[in-house]
């Protein structure tokens, strides 16, 4: 079944963006990694790791895909700024939606939203993989 979610991750680079309060960011990062993508990672938690990205700026503009998973920072504000640079594929971490991404309306950019990551990630034999199951035969996958 090929759908703008599952096509979404067909791409080859990403940026991640968290803030460590939700735990699939970190498989997210780590599934990619392990299927060869190239991954940046910016970090807005008081400890990023040596190597993250500091600034909107520092986001390479080869990248293709961002992932937010946010929720001490309005994810809308990233998605627009990311947008004046360009950037145009944004998946928003389920449970992670703010009133500015809800009230989004813009055709030159894709959201999806109301989703993890790791439904579409996560190996077929993994608590991911049964909420995917479970999700395909509810429709609401």
């Amino acid at each position: 079944m090929d759908n703008d979610r599952e096509n979404f991750w067909e791409k080859q680079s990403f940026v991640v963006i968290t803030d460590n309060t939700k735990p699939a960011m970190k498989y997210t990062i780590d599934e990619l990694n392990k299927r060869g993508k190239e991954v940046y990672v910016f970090d807005l938690s008081a400890n990023p790791d040596k190597g993250d990205i500091k600034s909107v700026d520092d986001i390479p503009d080869n990248v293709e895909n961002t992932v937010l998973g946010i929720t001490t920072s309005d994810s809308a504000d990233f998605v627009q700024a990311l947008k004046n640079r360009g950037f145009s594929n944004f998946w928003i971490h389920w449970r992670t939606e703010t009133p500015g991404i809800e009230e989004m309306r813009d055709p030159d950019i894709q959201i999806i939203k109301g989703k993890c990551p790791m439904m579409y990630l996560g190996k077929d034999f993994s608590i991911h993989g049964l909420h995917r199951s479970i999700a395909k035969f509810t429709g609401k996958y």
